[in-house]
């Protein structure tokens, strides 16, 4: 019952941030002056809706998605008179351009939103797991001194410099104690005050080892509201940099998927569905780990903001592209003496337009169909 109730959540939720998506474009081309048609959440048949002003607001009965129909989006919108002086298409590029980024900015203030609620109640992902050089315990033989005991080294020290050379990782230390023989000065944090000891680092083989077992890094690091903000900033530039790196190793990435889909094992790094991802939410909720619930919805929320920015019709960042296209073409245009010519004339791009919506589809049917027969599972 937890898990059905997961995946029910994580398909709310989703269903929530595409909803918010359109609204984002919604309320950015109402605010610079453009007619909105209709705004409705979900497809398929429509539920209800009602009219307010000169737009349309709706519910259809599907809970996928929505859309903002906005008049003179492209040079195809049949307008009406009172269409056309607000139609989208005769306003500035840059009001065009961040009416059709709203979107994709309103996906990444939800994923901070998220990140920011986490970095100060369940904590953040510690991304660097390699874990700071604070002692555990001083391993020894029974009956027997180690070296780093005989030193006096204590549980929760903090190792700065083996031999004179700094350690500001855990990985640098067992690097220096390995290459170090006999007495050799160590210098710790101990209640906050430095102190420098000898131990006498004992050769087993060529390696040298004073005795001594890591502290164990936290999974996750929570923050105070202020602090929270900058961690939370870090922690979403880290995971946009990663989105971006998986975007382009997609297509190299596909076999593997194809492979799952005939019984290969499923590689946690191939690219799932909507299907999947909720998956693994309703698993999370199931094992009672809301915060891998969270950090899933989050990256999802980037990942659709990187993705609709692709400039490729009939995402979002195609749009602009086109924008950007018609206002460089008009500069220059008129620093050669012609006037500007009117907008790109979309009929021409429909086969592509429709060659990559058919990409696209295969695409998210091979990914559903191995999320169903071979999903990938929480570890």
């Amino acid at each position: 019952m937890a898990y059905v109730t997961g995946v029910a959540l994580f398909v709310l939720a989703l269903c929530l941030s595409l909803a918010l998506h359109e609204a984002g474009h919604l309320l950015s081309a109402r605010a610079f002056g453009m007619r909105v048609r209709r705004y409705f959440v979900g497809r398929g048949p429509t539920l209800f809706s009602f009219r307010r002003g000169h737009t349309e607001y709706g519910l259809k009965a599907l809970p996928i998605g929505g859309f903002c129909d906005i008049a003179g989006m492209t040079a195809l919108d049949d307008l009406t008179p009172d269409e056309r002086p607000r139609a989208m298409y005769r306003f500035a590029a840059w009001k065009r351009t961040a009416v059709m980024a709203s979107g994709a900015v309103t996906h990444v203030f939800l994923a901070v939103a998220i990140l920011y609620a986490m970095a100060v109640t369940t904590g953040l992902p510690n991304l660097n797991p390699v874990g700071e050089p604070v002692v555990a315990a001083t391993n020894c033989v029974q009956g027997t001194t180690c070296p780093a005991a005989a030193a006096g080294l204590r549980p929760g020290d903090r190792i700065l410099s083996v031999g004179g050379t700094p350690t500001p990782l855990w990985s640098d230390v067992l690097t220096a104690v390995q290459s170090a023989t006999g007495p050799t000065p160590l210098t710790v944090s101990r209640d906050g005050r430095p102190l420098t000891l000898t131990v006498d680092v004992a050769r087993v083989g060529s390696v040298g080892r004073i005795g001594v077992t890591a502290q164990q890094p936290p999974a996750y690091l929570k923050y105070g509201p202020l602090d929270a903000v900058g961690a939370t900033g870090s922690f979403t530039g880290e995971l946009v940099t990663r989105t971006v790196k998986q975007l382009a190793a997609f297509p190299q990435r596909l076999p593997a998927v194809v492979a799952a889909i005939g019984g290969a094992e499923r590689s946690p790094d191939t690219p799932i569905s909507m299907v999947g991802a909720s998956r693994l939410g309703g698993e999370a909720v199931e094992r009672g780990l809301w915060e891998v619930f969270l950090l899933l919805l989050a990256s999802l929320n980037l990942f659709m903001a990187v993705f609709n920015l692709l400039p490729l019709l009939p995402l979002d960042g195609g749009h602009i592209a086109i924008i950007w296209y018609e206002r460089i073409r008009d500069v220059v245009r008129r620093l050669r003496g012609r006037p500007a010519a009117g907008p790109v004339d979309f009929t021409r791009l429909i086969p592509i337009t429709m060659a990559l919506v058919l990409l696209g589809g295969a695409v998210m049917l091979l990914t559903i169909t191995a999320d169903v027969v071979n999903p990938i599972r929480l570890s």
